[in-house]
C-alpha cells in the first residue's frame, strides 16, 4: 500500500473546475450495443419540481451523457441461476457536469451481474453541466430515491432488501456519501409507496472518490470498499486516507487499497498496462465475498428492518 502526501488539488475542486480534455482521462468511445431491456424513471411523472422537462432529450457522446432532466434507473439483472440477492446501485462519475455512463455505469453492472449482483446504472441530475437548472440537493434527491426505488420492487427483482449498496465512482463517490452517513428511513404515512421506503445503503463501494469527508461519520454507518491510485492527479488519494481514517475510529468495517500508480478516472481498469489497475475489480469481488454478498439469499426478499 502505497501513500503519496504532495500539495495538490483537491478532489473537492474537481468537481468545480475544468478537468484535462476528455481523451486524457476518459475511455475511447465503444462499440455500441444493444440498449438494457428496462430504463425506469425515478419518479412516473418527472423529477418534482421540474415535471416539465421529464421529455427532454439527453444528451450522449462517446464516453458521456449529459442534460439529465428525467433522473432514471437502467436495470441490469443477474441471470436466475447466478442471483445472489444482493443490488448495488451505480453512480458514475464525471464532476456532476457529465455522466461517464458506459466505463462507469454499463461495465461495472455487468462486472457486478457476473458475480450474482443485480446493478441499476442512476442516472442523476447535474448541477455543474453548463446553463444547469439544479442544485447539489438534486442529485441527492434522485439517489434517495433510487435506493428507495430499488427496494420498493425487490420482490419483482428478487432483492435483499438489507443487501442492498451503492457503488460510486469520482463524483459518483461524493454522491455516495451524501446519503450513507445520514438517517434513510421512509415516511411510512406517504401517499407515495416508495417513500416509505429507507434510503440508506447496506454497504458503500467507493472508487477514486471525490467530494468533502463529512466532519462525522456514525458508528452503524455502512461497511465500505475503498480504492484509489496514490499519484491521483485531484487529490482523491488525500480524500479517500481521510475516509479511510475517520470509518476506522469510527469502528466501521473499512477496507481499502491505494495503488501506487494509475492516476485518476481508470474506471474499470481495461485501458491501463498496470496489472494493479487492471485487476483492482477483483479485489472489490474479493470484498463482495468476504462480506457475505456473493452468497445466495435464502427464500424470497425479506421485510427491511428499521435502519437510523
Amino acid at each position: 500500500m502505497a501513500f503519496v502526501f504532495r500539495a495538490a488539488p483537491t478532489c473537492l475542486a474537481l468537481f468545480f473546475a475544468s478537468i484535462a480534455p476528455a481523451g486524457a482521462t476518459e475511455p475511447a468511445a465503444a462499440a455500441a450495443a444493444p440498449a438494457p431491456a428496462q430504463v425506469i424513471p425515478l419518479w412516473e411523472k418527472g423529477a418534482p419540481g421540474f415535471e416539465s422537462r421529464r421529455k427532454e432529450p439527453e444528451q450522449a457522446k462517446d464516453w458521456w451523457v449529459r442534460n439529465v432532466h428525467n433522473p432514471s434507473l437502467t436495470v441490469f439483472l443477474p441471470p436466475p441461476e447466478k442471483a445472489t440477492g444482493a443490488a448495488v446501485v451505480i453512480a458514475p462519475g464525471g464532476g456532476y457536469r457529465e455522466l461517464v455512463f458506459s466505463a462507469e455505469g454499463k461495465q461495472p453492472a455487468e462486472f457486478l451481474n457476473r458475480l450474482g449482483i443485480a446493478a441499476f446504472v442512476l442516472k442523476y441530475r447535474l448541477p455543474n453541466q453548463e446553463g444547469s437548472p439544479y442544485t447539489m440537493e438534486h442529485p441527492r434527491q434522485d439517489a434517495l430515491r433510487a435506493l428507495r426505488l430499488v427496494r420498493s420492487r425487490a420482490r419483482q427483482w428478487h432483492i435483499d432488501v438489507q443487501r442492498v449498496g451503492m457503488l460510486g465512482f469520482s463524483a459518483g463517490g461524493d454522491l455516495v456519501g451524501q446519503i450513507a452517513y445520514a438517517p434513510g428511513a421512509g415516511d411510512p404515512k406517504a401517499p407515495d409507496p416508495i417513500e416509505r421506503e429507507n434510503a440508506r445503503p447496506d454497504f458503500q463501494l467507493l472508487v477514486y472518490p471525490g467530494g468533502k469527508v463529512p466532519e462525522h461519520i456514525p458508528s452503524d454507518a455502512p461497511p465500505a470498499f475503498l480504492l484509489v491510485a496514490s499519484d491521483d492527479e485531484y487529490g482523491c488519494d488525500q480524500t479517500t486516507l481521510e475516509l479511510f481514517t475517520k470509518l476506522h475510529a469510527a469502528h466501521v468495517p473499512v477496507e481499502a487499497h491505494f495503488l501506487a500508480r494509475g492516476k485518476h478516472a481508470f474506471n474499470m481498469g481495461d485501458r491501463s498496462t498496470l496489472v494493479s489497475v487492471r485487476g483492482w475489480p477483483d479485489r472489490m469481488a474479493d470484498w463482495l465475498k468476504d462480506s457475505g454478498y456473493l452468497q445466495r439469499a435464502s427464500g424470497a426478499a425479506k421485510p427491511a428492518k428499521p435502519q437510523q
